[in-house]
């Protein structure tokens, strides 16, 4: 992890967090992590031991049946990746695809078409099933089309505008909600579903790039092996997947020696103005980077209960980190560092214990 600041208070801290981990005295009662100044940020994509993750993935009607096995092949991909490396059942994907997977060797992944009707009742169900704190992430892969409050997503029948969808999405207004939008001409659509406590991803920057996508290969990739962890804490953020995917999309134009025909884009404050360049501390970036598409467990070596509880304190004392560094412009430059260092130390020593656990 890497902090900003002055040379002499990052070896202060960093200092006293590397000897209070090599520590192996028990833990001792320690003073509650200071709390941060209201943002944003601060009360969506906690931690929770107990929440679970939801993903619905999403493939539309395609062009051509070339189009299509691509499609498929990212979506299968995907839900692959998320149940093998991310934590999530079988129960917790939902796969709405095409025409539900007539004639195609999908075992038992697929739970319906991308028709209105089996998206409207996979919402409902999931609603149903999910409880206050659970994450949602929604994964959209195909074509758009259409440009302001006509923008639709192309499905098997009638298609769904961003207006409609953001409708299902309301449904879920006790989760915290990630959507990333893979289809091309996907702004104005994924512009319709922002609002405050989502992290909205769209694959191009405006109605004009329509032209299919190549961000859903590199998102998969980036999630794939954790190839987009940048921080090396063995989990895959929104920022982190978009990140390795935008630039490595923009490498492959180049690659190819051609101009890129698509620019992602991020949302994540609830304002509709997306950002091609998001970062903590800026207008867009702060959610995203705490914004884990991993199970708060699914990292975790030990299986123990209190080891289980550790790692969910542990990863919730990293999101603080995060979050204060990004409000760092909010303090003076001794308080800013106190906090810090009260967060290291006391996220050390909890490392420390759960090193020391069987």
């Amino acid at each position: 992890m890497m902090l900003a600041g002055n040379k002499s208070g990052i070896l202060r801290i960093l200092g006293a967090a590397l000897t209070l981990s090599l520590l192996s005295a028990p833990v001792q009662a320690q003073s509650p992590a200071p709390a941060l100044q209201d943002s944003n940020e601060d009360v969506f994509f906690r931690n929770i031991p107990g929440a679970e993750r939801h993903a619905v993935i999403i493939t539309g009607a395609a062009a051509s049946d070339e189009i299509a096995d691509r499609f498929w092949q990212w979506s299968l991909s995907l839900h692959d990746v998320l149940s093998r490396d991310y934590g999530y059942s079988e129960e917790t994907i939902t796969l709405l695809i095409d025409d539900g997977g007539e004639g195609r060797q999908s075992g038992s992944r697929v739970d319906g078409s991308s028709r209105r009707a089996d998206i409207d009742s996979a919402f409902a169900s999931l609603s149903e099933r999910v409880r206050p704190g659970d994450q949602v992430s929604v994964f959209l892969i195909g074509h758009g089309s259409g440009a302001e409050l006509d923008a639709k997503f192309n499905i098997v029948g009638p298609d769904i505008t961003g207006i409609e969808f953001g409708g299902l999405l309301d449904q879920l207004s006790q989760q915290d909600i990630i959507v990333i939008n893979t289809t091309s001409a996907s702004y104005e659509f994924s512009a319709a579903l922002s609002g405050r406590g989502r992290v909205i991803v769209s694959a191009t920057r405006s109605q004009a790039e329509r032209y299919d996508p190549m961000f859903g290969r590199y998102l998969i990739e980036a999630l794939d092996g954790r190839a987009g962890d940048r921080d090396k804490n063995n989990r895959v953020s929104v920022l982190e997947a978009f990140t390795y995917a935008g630039s490595s999309v923009l490498g492959w134009y180049r690659d190819q020696g051609r101009l890129p025909t698509e620019r992602a884009v991020l949302d994540d404050n609830g304002d509709g103005v997306f950002s091609i360049e998001p970062s903590p501390g800026a207008g867009d970036g702060g959610l995203a980077e705490i914004a884990y598409l991993d199970a708060p467990s699914a990292s975790a070596q030990k299986s123990s209960a209190e080891a289980q509880q550790l790692m969910a304190e542990m990863q919730d004392l990293e999101r603080s980190v995060f979050l204060l560094r990004g409000q760092k412009a909010n303090y003076l430059e001794e308080d800013y560092w106190d906090r810090m260092e009260t967060l290291l130390i006391e996220l050390a020593r909890k490392t420390g214990r759960y090193n020391e656990l069987p």
